[in-house]
């Protein structure tokens, strides 16, 4: 008698257990948008068991394509096309044997259609900037409980120091006042991955949840509310993103989807993700880029660079896996759609699979036509880089990517600083000799220049050489280039990368609870700092809406003397801007400029606002910078 009502209560139980509803624990996309111009959408559902289950829905105008079914039990792909759907909620039913599971899923009405989208582009200036570092609005968000072990320290340079999207949000009227036009952030969303190791992800790089914010940098909502107020500011924001790898603590680690989700080493094939990267054995990068272009690559050098791990701490998404590209390829319209960024800089864009990243290039195109993404492609040949923007005529395949990033000219001008310009090579020859290559590009002006980031040494290094940052500051904004700045350069911040990375990426004087500086604001700048500022500032107010910087023809001349020239013209207006490039006098001789300057015979110093003639030589002091207009 016993073991029959043991075996009844067994049968119950199973018996509830099978009409019991299946557990759902996410689906991403979290929601989606109707009217979109591609209507297919997929939907990576993730719960125990979800494998096995099928799928329906009577939500009009939804009609379900296929349903993958991949290596792991506990996730399930649901392709859906949406062609005649309308907004609202549609119920997506689930069902494994006896067990069923209803789920309410959103279509939202878009904001504005794709092409109403309006990208950055030359005639902006980008300002970039760590949110970890930059200003702390609240100190609710610094210690969030239920993340893995972190320390918010700001005497450790490689730690946490409590920066967060509402301290970007209250210093927007400083961007105005210095005169940028554009904020990008390096990366906002959860990363929540542990200290140690001397490991630290302040920087963002490393994803755990591509739809979330870092909750210790804000909510989602607060993201949306910073992209409002900069939109209200006249800002546009540029969203940092990363298609190449994840965090390790990602959940695709521990339960992958398929077997080929991640460029997997062996140990992480064999070990199903459970164990730490960090001193094992693992498929690392060579970090050199030329494979990827490279006419005679070696199959083993070209593996080492598409498939190697960037870091032990950040798997390697395997982009050729057509799902995995489709997730992220949504994700980034998501935060299009949700947020509504103006931009996107992609990480690490040539360690990609390229096929997979031009695929996506075209569909964001296709769906944003006025819309911009830069891709950070590090190599410091111009043919290189020419090679990844959209149209080239010199790649093997077309990438769709409208904005390169420039090393060329990073690299240059970091060397012309230290040298001496003289008849040939050193010096501003450097950067003659590298604008000579625009002919490679098919859009000069979509290439992004720069003077240094949060990857590099400060253009100051431990110093303070402000004319050779005035030098390279006024060919950056006057160039047929879209320019970024990095965040504290117009108040003189430095430093090097040769101890860590966090001495480049220093905290803003001022934007944190008891600083003893604040170059917020010009009371708590010193003369030098307010000096510095109020060059950048006029130059960056008078670039805004200059037709002649950002669309006139652009003529350079070789270095005479020492003396480097860049003229722009358009619409009967010019500009030269005039380079010492030496430690000592030097002469701007008019005649040999004449085609520019033709009969005028004064113009006037936008830097300082001093008229200065033309119809004689001009001496020029050692190291001297004019940006002439006339």
């Amino acid at each position: 008698m016993r073991k029959f009502f043991l075996s009844f209560i067994l049968i119950f139980f199973c018996a509830s257990a099978m009409r019991a509803a299946l557990k759902i624990d996410r689906i991403e996309p979290t929601d989606w948008f109707a009217g979109m111009r591609n209507t297919s959408l997929q939907l990576m559902v993730y719960g125990q068991g979800i494998g096995g289950a099928e799928v329906s829905t009577d939500y009009p105008g939804v009609k379900i394509d296929r349903v993958v079914t991949v290596d792991s039990p506990n996730y399930l792909l649901v392709y859906l096309d949406l062609a005649g759907a309308q907004p609202g909620e549609m119920t997506l039913k689930f069902k494994v044997g006896k067990q069923k599971k209803n789920v309410v899923y959103r279509l939202r009405q878009r904001e504005m259609a794709g092409a109403d989208h309006r990208g950055f582009s030359n005639a902006d200036v980008l300002y970039m900037l760590m949110p970890d570092r930059f200003a702390s609005g609240s100190d609710a968000n610094d210690q969030i409980k239920g993340m893995n072990t972190y320390v918010n320290n700001r005497q450790e340079p490689s730690l946490r120091h409590g920066g967060d999207l509402e301290g970007i949000r209250q210093h927007l009227d400083y961007f105005c006042d210095l005169g940028v036009t554009a904020l990008w952030l390096t990366p906002v969303l959860e990363n929540n991955s542990p200290d140690g190791n001397g490991y630290s992800t302040y920087h963002g790089y490393a994803t755990t949840d591509y739809y979330k914010v870092d909750p210790r940098f804000g909510t989602n909502a607060e993201y949306r509310r910073l992209v409002d107020e900069a939109h209200q500011h006249g800002l546009k924001v540029v969203m940092d993103m990363i298609f190449n790898h994840c965090g390790f603590d990602h959940p695709w680690v521990k339960d992958m989807p398929t077997a080929d989700w991640f460029n997997l080493p062996q140990w992480l094939k064999e070990s199903g993700g459970t164990s730490d990267p960090r001193g094992t054995s693992f498929l690392q990068t060579s970090y050199k880029l030329t494979p990827v272009v490279d006419p005679y690559a070696s199959e083993v050098d070209l593996r080492e660079t598409v498939e190697g791990w960037f870091v032990p701490t950040m798997p390697d998404l395997n982009q050729r896996n057509p799902h995995v590209m489709t997730y992220l390829i949504q994700n980034s319209i998501w935060w299009i759609e949700t947020v509504g960024i103006d931009g996107i800089r992609m990480d690490t864009y040539p360690y990609a699979d390229a096929e997979g990243m031009a695929r996506w290039m075209k569909l964001l195109d296709e769906e944003y036509p006025n819309f911009n993404t830069v891709g950070e492609t590090w190599v410091t040949e111009p043919a290189y880089t020419a090679s990844w923007q959209r149209d080239s005529r010199i790649a093997k395949h077309n990438s769709y990517l409208k904005t390169v990033m420039d090393f060329s000219f990073f690299d240059k001008i970091n060397q012309a600083k230290n040298e001496e310009t003289d008849a040939w090579w050193n010096g501003f020859n450097r950067i003659y000799n590298s604008l000579v290559y625009d002919y490679l590009y098919p859009q000069p002006s979509s290439v992004m220049a720069f003077i240094e980031n949060h990857d590099t040494d400060r253009f100051l290094g431990n110093g303070t050489d402000t004319l050779a940052l005035k030098q390279a500051l006024a060919l950056l904004l006057t160039i047929n280039r879209t320019p970024q700045l990095y965040y504290g350069t117009e108040v003189l911040m430095n430093g090097t990368k040769e101890v860590t990375d966090g001495n480049v990426r220093k905290d803003f004087p001022g934007g944190f609870p008891g600083d003893k500086k604040n170059c917020f604001t010009r009371e708590g700048r010193t003369n030098a700092e307010n000096a510095m500022f109020d060059w950048c500032s006029r130059l960056l107010h008078w670039r805004q809406g200059n037709e002649v910087v950002t669309k006139g023809k652009q003529t350079q001349f070789i270095p005479w003397k020492g003396v480097y020239v860049v003229a722009r013209q358009y619409g009967g207006r010019h500009v030269m801007t005039v380079i010492n490039g030496t430690r000592s006098e030097a002469a701007l001789e008019v005649a040999r400029y004449a085609e520019i300057i033709g009969t005028c015979q004064r113009a006037t110093d936008v830097t300082n606002g001093r008229t200065v003639r033309l119809d004689k030589n001009v001496t020029l002091r050692p190291r001297q910078t004019m940006v002439l207009e006339f």
